[in-house]
């Protein structure tokens, strides 16, 4: 631990007077603050060592979840029993001797300590967590480098070339489709952390550009810019840990998308680090000059090399925000107002569509019990039944802004028979004081043999529906030669005047052991990505391709897309040392 301690600078305790509880029952859950990182320390992002080594997010948070909702998704799935867990002891036995050169462990930067390895050997994917509570992890990285610049990056790419090493790009470690595991092999595996390359380097105040290292984190990023009236405005569920750098490469996508934009509208240029040298991208805000290398080098997955310092688009800090929630009395309502809001260019940040039974879980899982008879006894007396679907909205902006467009929304909603209210925008309140703290709810229903997991897409209006029965229907029959039950729901996350994405979340039981477990999931997993794999819909609308994804890409890109980005990566890295695997299986 003394070595992970000198290696990542601590950050100061966040400020906790902005803390507020999401219910009654989650009453020691701190609240993940737009800005609530400290702004007196040289390193805002939260140090490894006090996040779980086996699970999500900060050692110190927990999620709780309510009796009536554990109890809803074992009236699905049945009864369940809880896997064993190693402890990180008996894990450390087995991280092996480094095989790094001494020309790379005699560097101040770089680490082969046991447990800096273990800590950047998995990320977050399902298969990670069985790793990491099975205590199989197969494969840890030889060493763990902490570069501070780019020059630092340049000298470990170029010592990796020397010294014929495979390097893996590890921005905050939250990816869910395998994006930073080593791979068994011959050549010795360096991880590169980017976590000390974190600060606000530059702010043009006149263009709005904000020049960031690589590596800050979602909190960090948004304290430093408050600090000068500004925001980015990226918020993807992982925000907490995910990192400017992974947002980039894997074409990331914020809760807010609607109305800041996905991550490729706010990155502007930067500094790329690839086995054949530096590439610079520049801040042009339009060029006709030939194909975009912003656009190219975007989604590449570490492949490529590593971004090292980035320039973002940002925007002054909003007047007012406001999230609520409404209720409509069946999907295709629901689906409508979206829809129309969106082609006809109302002004929200945000749009998001609960099908019927994830409006049951979430008025379940989200709320205590009192909350859960108030808004239920209200929206049935409303007339609503259980085909009822959630939608939550957002404001942010000026307040006269904001005032026009809730008008002209809710003029809409009328028209498809809403029913909003008081007691409706709890919903609204819950979600945004929780909108950071799902990823938690794994590891506590994981404690009741409760396995979850998720995956999204995205397509045109005229597919949405058949592509959500698709993909529901693949997961809810794909443990049936085990006669296993899946309890899976969709919502549309984010919207565009062409179409929206889908994300379904998935719950199953632990099977006898974690072998077992694993394999249930591999079933689920297939199914899933076959539904998607139909040419009218995208393997990945946010979580990028990873390995999981990778044998399904194709179906998307077709054989010249697929040998297009290949040789593009090649031309950058011919000897294939960066991240191979990851992105394209070859």
């Amino acid at each position: 631990m003394s070595k992970i301690k000198s290696l990542i600078r601590k950050s100061p305790k966040s400020d906790q007077s902005e803390s507020i509880a999401v219910n009654s029952d989650n009453k020691n859950i701190d609240n993940i603050s737009v800005n609530s990182v400290s702004k007196d320390n040289t390193s805002l992002n939260t140090p490894i060592e006090q996040t779980r080594w086996n699970g999500w997010g900060n050692v110190s948070i927990n999620k709780k979840v309510s009796p009536h909702g554990a109890k809803l998704i074992k009236s699905h799935i049945g009864k369940t029993n809880k896997l064993k867990s190693v402890s990180l002891q008996q894990v450390l036995k087995t991280v092996p001797e480094s095989r790094l050169p001494t020309a790379l462990t005699d560097l101040e930067t770089v680490s082969v300590d046991q447990e800096v390895r273990l800590r950047h050997a998995r990320g977050q994917s399902f298969p990670d967590w069985i790793a990491m509570h099975g205590g199989d992890f197969e494969v840890f990285p030889d060493g763990v480098a902490f570069p501070e610049s780019t020059d630092d990056v340049e000298q470990l790419l170029k010592l990796a070339q020397e010294h014929d090493l495979i390097v893996i790009p590890f921005g905050g470690g939250t990816s869910v489709v395998g994006h930073i595991n080593p791979q068994k092999g011959s050549r010795p595996v360096l991880t590169v952390a980017m976590s000390k390359m974190d600060q606000l380097i530059d702010l043009d105040n006149e263009s709005q550009i904000a020049t960031f290292g690589a590596g800050t984190q979602g909190p960090a990023v948004e304290a430093q810019l408050d600090e000068h009236g500004y925001r980015l405005g990226h918020y993807p569920q992982s925000w907490e840990l995910s990192t400017l750098g992974g947002w980039i490469a894997a074409r990331s996508s914020g809760q807010q998308s609607l109305g800041y934009g996905r991550i490729e509208q706010m990155f502007a240029g930067g500094t790329l680090v690839t086995p054949q040298g530096v590439l610079n991208i520049a801040d042009i805000p339009a060029s006709s000059a030939g194909p975009d290398l912003r656009e190219m080098m975007m989604g590449t997955e570490g492949r490529a090399g590593i971004f090292t310092t980035v320039k973002m688009r940002v925007q002054s800090q909003p007047e007012e925000e406001l999230f609520k929630v409404a209720f409509l009395p069946n999907w295709a309502a629901g689906k409508a107002v979206l829809k129309q809001a969106v082609q006809s260019n109302v002004r929200l940040s945000m749009l998001r569509l609960s099908n019927a039974v994830e409006t049951d879980a979430h008025l379940h899982l989200g709320t205590t019990p009192s909350q859960f008879l108030a808004i239920s006894t209200y929206l049935k007396a409303r007339g609503l039944s259980s085909d009822k679907v959630m939608l939550t909205y957002g404001v942010s902006g000026d307040k006269a802004q904001n005032k026009l467009a809730l008008t002209q929304f809710k003029k809409l909603l009328k028209q498809h028979g809403s029913v909003t209210g008081k007691l409706t925008d709890i919903m609204g309140n819950i979600w945004a004081h929780g909108r950071f703290k799902f990823p938690y709810l794994r590891g506590t229903l994981w404690e009741k043999g409760i396995m979850v997991d998720t995956f999204e897409t995205a397509t045109n209006w005229i597919n949405i529906d058949e592509q959500m029965a698709q993909m529901q229907d693949a997961v809810k029959n794909s443990l049936a030669d085990e006669s296993e039950e899946v309890m899976a729901f969709t919502h549309i996350s984010h919207v565009y005047k062409q179409g929206a994405s889908l994300y379904t979340t998935y719950f199953f039981r632990a099977a006898k052991d974690h072998a077992a477990t694993l394999k249930r999931w591999q079933k689920i997993k297939h199914a899933a990505s076959v539904s998607l794999a139909n040419g009218t819909a995208t393997i990945s609308h946010q979580h990028g391709v990873g390995r999981d994804h990778a044998p399904y890409l194709g179906a998307e890109k077709g054989a010249l897309g697929l040998q297009v980005t290949s040789d593009m990566i090649k031309s950058l890295d011919p000897e294939q040392r960066m991240n191979p695997g990851v992105l394209l299986e070859k």
